[in-house]
Formats: structure tokens, sequence, C-alpha cells
């Protein structure tokens, strides 16, 4: 076999084999990144480095490997924007985690995030207390939304001051 061909079926197996188990692991470990899930991505990147390209340590194998990567995900991308069931099959759904400043438990345990990391995202969106978040939703790229009154009422002045803005623009 083509040793170049070779090195597209192991990037390939190795692209599909990382997504899976990025999917199976839960999608928060995706946007809340640790040390310890910064030194893991690297020691992954490293440790499957020689299943992609093998004894081939040339400028092309390299090139080889890392084409085969942007292509698939370009493709997969393609694809999920044609096929939004498979979209979802491969990055999941948003989760509800509060609503109306109620949490869903269920919720929480399914996506094993703790009450303390939930109170930490409402924190950086500058809410103080969960009972004050009207809607919080863990993403599919794994970041939380949080709305709540305080955001509704910010945006609302904010649309008003644009609208003022405009009107005196054009007089």
């Amino acid at each position: 076999m083509n040793e170049y061909l070779a090195i597209v079926i192991s990037s390939a197996a190795i692209y599909i084999f990382i997504i899976v188990f990025l999917r199976l692991f839960g999608k928060k470990e995706l946007a809340q990144l640790s040390v310890f899930d910064l030194v893991f991505v690297l020691l992954i990147s490293n440790a499957v480095q020689n299943a992609m390209v093998g004894s081939n340590t040339t400028v092309w194998g390299g090139i080889t490997a890392a084409g085969t990567l942007f292509i698939l995900n370009y493709a997969l991308k393609f694809i999920m924007f044609y096929f939004p069931n498979i979209g979802t099959i491969v990055q999941g759904k948003e989760v509800m985690l509060i609503y109306k400043g109620t949490i869903k438990t269920e919720n929480l345990r399914k996506t094993r995030i703790t009450r303390e990391e939930l109170e930490e995202a409402i924190r950086e969106h500058g809410i103080a207390e969960i009972r004050k978040v009207d809607l919080a939703m863990l993403e599919v790229d794994g970041n939380i939304s949080v709305i709540s009154e305080e955001f509704k009422k910010r945006t609302v002045h904010a649309i008003a001051r644009k609208r003022i803005r405009r009107k005196m623009q054009r007089t």
C-alpha cells in the first residue's frame, strides 16, 4: 500500500476516534480547559502523532496528515450544515441547566456539572444569585449561556441607545 495512503487512512481513523471520545466524555470539557485538560490535549496530540504518520517524518508525511485532517474537518462541518440531524449526533444538543431561577438538577447530573461550576458560570456573566437567572444553557460548544433580567435590561437599553443615535445621525 502507498505510504501516503496509509497516512491518510491513519489520520482519518485518529480524527474519528478523537471526535467520538470527545463526544463520549462530555461537551463541558471543550470550553472549560483547566491546566490538566491542556496537558491532556498536548499529550494526546503527541501520542497520536506517530499513529498518523508512522515512521514517515518527512515534510510531505506531515503535510499529508495535516491535509487529511483539514479535509475531514471541512467535510464534517459541510455535512453537519446540510444534515442537521448528523450535527446533533456528532455535537449533541444544548441542555437547559436553569429555568426561571430553578436549577434543573437532573440535567446537571447528566452533564456532570457541579453546582459550584454552575454558580461560577453565572458569576462570570455578572449575576450573583441563581434565583436571578431566567435561563442558563449548556451549549453544544461546551459554553454556558446565561440570560437574566439584568441582561434583558442591558440589551433593551443598548437597542434604545442605538435607535436614538441613528435618529440623531439622520438629523
